[in-house]
């Protein structure tokens, strides 16, 4: 067997473990989002919901194989696959070209990238765009050809109609353009990259202007707090970037192999610096700024192959040109070994499993008015948008929809609040009291915090409560009537 086979079956192994497998898991909470949308719409639902082409995706996806977790993640399944063809390209361009298979290695070394490939949302598709992006943009800053300057456009526009907070992203394309210009490493003149970035620019402005209309109050979509320095240098992918680093220079000094890889020209430096660094730099700096947190990791994914881009070309000072794809390999079994999660045969995608809670609800529920409390998972349930009687079906309560249960649903909102309590001790004074048998449904947190509360009614005294499961990070907890015992 040849290096390239090996390689290519080694490969196929860790996208088999880390992108196959887990597609046939349950959705996780922003899946179930993706599903409602496809059936129901915005329905009852947030002001602010951007736009996305991606959704078209899974819509022609379910057209053709009916709806299932599989059916439904393909789509990105598919973007990843094309996104990591391109970067290994991009890594023999800018770095070597025997890095390509160490940089794709080196991809697959995060987790967050992995969990883009199995995930019914719109950030695969985001990072193949984004990647074809810079493809484009590094072809056509080489050659001036006008072809790639087109498909550059083309794919720089789309990249906001995916997912409009990869903002910070058109900055790369920007800033390297420029470098290349004052480096004069290009054949493409000013006056071309002005006009080129100008249709940019004027593609964007209805884009830009249909999200601002849509953006409603933006810290009613806040799920984390404003972001600190630890977080920040964990976002930075530290570990394999100077993992890397040390692993090469370590063999190269057992080994003696000598270091006669070309260092990259200043201008990759910059591509490679800019793209893993601008993205969580840039999120972190408004969160800080504003208290309105986008830190979050999915937010950020972006820069994931910048890491491991910048890994790649750290290692290179030590990987000697004709051990590149040995270099790859052991890269690739590190990988598999350290992420293939094999306390479990069958991966799953997330650590939220709504299609296993609301099975055990339905064997064990005692027909349709069978009370059912649902904190919602999403932090836009609060009031006022959120109030006693809330109507479904809501995206709100995607889960719901997309993983039905028996019973009569109480929606509850995201956190406790006075109008909240009011409500749920109405309700312990009047259905629950007369029900033989309710459930507390919801993720975890919620969950627990409605399971404390409603054993400390006075109207419930006596009865007892038992948490089903395990369901990962989704909780069922049954209330039941100790004669029932």
């Amino acid at each position: 067997m040849t290096e390239r086979s090996a390689l290519g079956a080694l490969l196929a192994v860790i996208i088999v473990r880390f992108w196959l497998m887990p597609l046939p898991s349950s959705f996780w909470t922003d899946e179930t989002g993706t599903v409602f949308i496809l059936h129901y719409g915005n329905s009852n639902g947030w002001p602010g919901l951007p736009p996305s082409i991606y959704y078209a995706l899974p819509r022609a996806a379910e057209a053709v194989g009916g709806f299932s977790e599989i059916v439904y993640r393909l789509p990105s399944l598919l973007a990843m696959g094309a996104a990591l063809f391109l970067i290994a390209r991009l890594a023999a361009r800018l770095i070597h070209p025997g890095a390509a298979w160490f940089a794709a290695f080196a991809c697959l070394a995060l987790r967050g990238f992995n969990f883009q490939a199995a995930d019914a949302r719109p950030y695969g598709l985001g990072m193949c765009v984004m990647v074809a992006a810079l493809w484009f943009l590094v072809r056509w800053l080489d050659g001036a050809r006008w072809r790639d300057a087109v498909l550059f456009v083309i794919f720089a526009v789309l990249l906001w109609w995916v997912q409009p907070v990869y903002g910070p992203f058109y900055l790369v394309f920007a800033a390297y353009t420029l470098g290349r210009l004052i480096s004069h490493e290009t054949p493409v003149t000013w006056m071309q990259a002005c006009g080129i970035f100008a249709v940019v620019v004027l593609a964007l402005a209805p884009a830009l202007g249909a999200v601002l209309a849509l953006s409603g109050n933006p810290r009613t979509h806040v799920i984390s707090p404003p972001p600190g320095p630890r977080e920040l240098i964990y976002s930075l992918q530290l570990g394999l970037v100077l993992g890397c680093f040390a692993g090469a220079w370590l063999v190269s000094r057992l080994c003696g192999l000598p270091g006669d890889v070309p260092a990259p020209a200043r201008s990759s430096l910059l591509l490679i610096g800019l793209w893993w660094l601008s993205a969580p730099c840039c999120l972190f700096a408004f969160s800080r700024w504003s208290g309105f947190s986008v830190f979050v990791p999915r937010y950020y994914s972006l820069a994931l192959p910048g890491a491991a881009l910048a890994a790649a070309s750290l290692a290179a000072r030590h990987i000697p040109a004709a051990t590149w794809k040995r270099g790859a390999a052991v890269l690739g079994l590190v990988v598999l070994a350290l992420n293939g999660n094999w306390r479990h045969f069958w991966p799953v995608h997330a650590n939220v499993d709504w299609r296993g809670a609301a099975r055990a609800i339905n064997q064990v529920t005692l027909g349709s008015d069978m009370p059912i409390i649902c904190p919602s998972p999403f932090v836009e349930a609060q009031t006022p948008l959120w109030r006693p009687g809330y109507s479904l079906p809501s995206i709100l309560y995607a889960p719901l929809a997309t993983y039905p249960v028996t019973g009569q649903i109480y929606p509850f909102p995201f956190q406790s609040s006075p109008e909240a309590e009011q409500f749920a001790a109405a309700l312990a004074t009047s259905t629950l009291q007369r029900a033989p048998r309710f459930f507390v449904y919801g993720h975890r947190v919620n969950a627990y915090f409605w399971e404390d509360w409603f054993q400390r009614r006075p109207e419930l005294a006596g009865w007892t409560s038992r948490r089903l499961g395990p369901f990962g990070d989704v909780a069922v907890v049954e209330f039941d009537r100790a004669v029932n015992r």
